[in-house]
């Protein structure tokens, strides 16, 4: 059997792409020009079609769009039968998830159906004699594994915001092809009685471009005005750390580092955190890192493009001033 084309599982909600889907194309892109082959991606949901286009437009040259109303939202039984059919016609090289909820829940059982491996968490592909070679963290990020397979399809989990996002061209043209999804495929044990989604009050630390994290320097949460008046003033999200999160100061939702969310923002300002290993495997890819510290020997500072040794509780309130300055000067 003749396999073909790098595979991404794309992700939609509310009506436009995840960013993972995105980040899945990046990073499929490059294996297939390597490869010669073309990239493909899956689409599953209800009335998703209109999103082909922008597949393509970020670098699909093929997009199969199953619509079925049992689609959404997505459960594990459904969505594995429906790729299971999917991919058994289209014979894939490789098939890339994001390393999210719906790829941790169905990328180990495609695996197993297909009598494959899957090598989870990537955060490097590349094509050494082609085969995929991918690089992914153990040991709580502290040393690099690379893994490669000659078994077909070539599987992986990629961790979100491992791969830059692609420029848009909305003259791409590709194929779309509608996939007839069959009523005995999507019945499931499970049903979803409620979607609850946490009010957007602030901006997500996943999708932010500046970023300004607090850790247990901080003191305790009576200071963590000074950390929102800074994100204020940078128009920034708010982070945490492990440690602030475990005594109970910020929501989970904040938390940077391998428990927490993956981020890779413009600008990343560390106040008060230490940076254990578990940290900085969430955050060491952002472009530019601030680091305020006590101490000029904490991890965090010897991977920090600029580290101020001093108190944060003196320096975030003259950084305020600074910012604010400098915003009012602007404006006149």
């Amino acid at each position: 059997m003749s396999h073909n084309g790098i595979w991404i599982v794309a992700e939609a909600a509310e009506g436009d792409l995840k960013s993972i889907s995105v980040e899945l194309l990046a990073a499929a892109r490059p294996l297939a020009d390597a490869l010669g082959q073309p990239v493909g991606a899956v689409l599953l949901g209800h009335e998703v079609s209109p999103l082909a286009q922008k597949l393509i437009a970020f670098g699909a040259d093929r997009v199969i769009v199953a619509d079925h109303a049992a689609l959404q939202p997505l459960r594990t039984e459904p969505a594995l039968e429906t790729l299971t059919h999917v991919f058994e016609e289209f014979t894939p090289e490789a098939i890339l998830f994001g390393n999210t909820p719906l790829g941790k829940d169905v990328a180990g059982r495609l695996g197993v159906r297909f009598g494959t491996t899957l090598t989870t968490d990537c955060t490097k592909l590349e094509v050494v004699e082609g085969l995929i070679h991918k690089t992914h963290p153990v040991f709580g990020g502290s040393n690099l594994t690379v893994s490669t397979s000659e078994i077909r399809p070539q599987m992986a989990t990629i961790r979100p915001k491992a791969f830059a996002r692609g420029t848009e061209d909305a003259g791409r043209s590709g194929e779309v092809i509608p996939f007839a999804v069959d009523d005995a495929w999507v019945t499931s044990r499970t049903t979803v009685k409620d979607v609850i989604r946490e009010a957007a009050r602030k901006l997500s630390v996943t999708d932010a471009e500046i970023i300004v994290t607090g850790g247990r320097g901080m003191g305790g949460p009576e200071n963590w005005h000074l950390i929102e008046g800074l994100a204020a003033e940078l128009n920034a999200a708010t982070g945490a750390s492990r440690a602030v999160v475990d005594a109970g100061w910020r929501p989970h939702g904040e938390q940077v580092g391998q428990t927490g969310k993956t981020v890779s923002p413009k600008l990343y300002v560390a106040c008060g955190v230490s940076g254990a290993i578990q940290h900085l495997v969430g955050m060491r890819s952002s472009r530019y890192i601030i680091a305020i510290n006590t101490d000029a020997e904490a991890p965090i500072m010897k991977v920090a493009n600029v580290a101020i040794v001093g108190d944060v509780h003196e320096v975030i309130p003259h950084l305020i001033a600074e910012f604010k300055a400098a915003r009012q000067a602007a404006a006149v």
